[in-house]
């Protein structure tokens, strides 16, 4: 009579890692969310939305389109959006360059994005990927400043808590620093990671940066002026 059930010796199937913290890392968020609107804190259940939406992207992504990403880079994003999402329960306050690390981190997905996309499209060799990479993530970053300014004054306009937080100018200093030390590190080890996200939608004919540069001074000038609006 045959034998039931598993061969002697079968190995037993293991579970992936990478999907089960990832997994982790979602519910971790969903729990911060649950957390924030527990106390009734505004900014932190928005954030942890935020960081919810990102760390799922690439499942969206991936059961919309043809496109697949890399477990190890869902679980970039999520520790991302997790590190920031966390903080703004009090941790960036009360736990010493917390705001550092995340900045390090969210900084080093940009740049890897940033990165992946400058290789693809405009293929000139590594030295002006890197450079440029390195430029694109410092003026990202600076752009992030200036949308937890533009929060800032919007919290003090409506008389509400904002869902953004802005240390003062000796703060923005030390990120915009980590920022590019994040840049630095992602083009130093020479991470290609993004290229396959970014591959189907851009090509060596794509005026990638000039529609970069475009966008972000549009971005700047709208900030700029809606700072300037609420600030005076």
């Amino acid at each position: 009579m045959p034998a039931r059930g598993r061969r002697a010796g079968t190995p037993t199937p293991m579970l992936d890692p990478l999907p089960v913290a990832v997994a982790a890392i979602q519910g971790a968020i969903l729990l911060v969310l649950a957390e924030g609107v527990r106390r009734g804190n505004v900014a932190a259940a928005v954030n942890a939305l935020a960081a919810f939406a990102v760390a799922v992207l690439p499942f969206v992504l991936g059961a919309t389109t043809a496109l697949a990403v890399a477990p190890g880079l869902t679980l970039w994003l999520a520790v991302a959006g997790l590190l920031h999402a966390i903080g703004m329960l009090g941790l960036y306050d009360s736990v010493p360059r917390w705001d550092t690390v995340t900045h390090f981190v969210s900084a080093s997905v940009v740049a890897a994005l940033c990165y992946a996309s400058v290789l693809v499209a405009e293929p000139s060799g590594w030295g002006t990927a890197a450079a440029t990479t390195i430029l694109l993530t410092f003026a990202l970053g600076l752009w992030w400043e200036l949308v937890e300014l533009v929060a800032r004054e919007l919290g003090e306009e409506f008389d509400v808590e904002p869902v953004l937080v802005h240390y003062g100018p000796r703060d923005t200093l030390l990120d915009l620093i980590v920022d590019v030390l994040g840049a630095v590190a992602i083009v130093a080890v020479d991470v290609r990671a993004f290229v396959p996200v970014v591959s189907p939608f851009l090509g060596p004919d794509t005026p990638f940066l000039r529609w970069a540069v475009i966008a972000l001074a549009v971005g700047f000038a709208a900030l700029t002026l809606l700072f300037a609006g609420l600030r005076y």
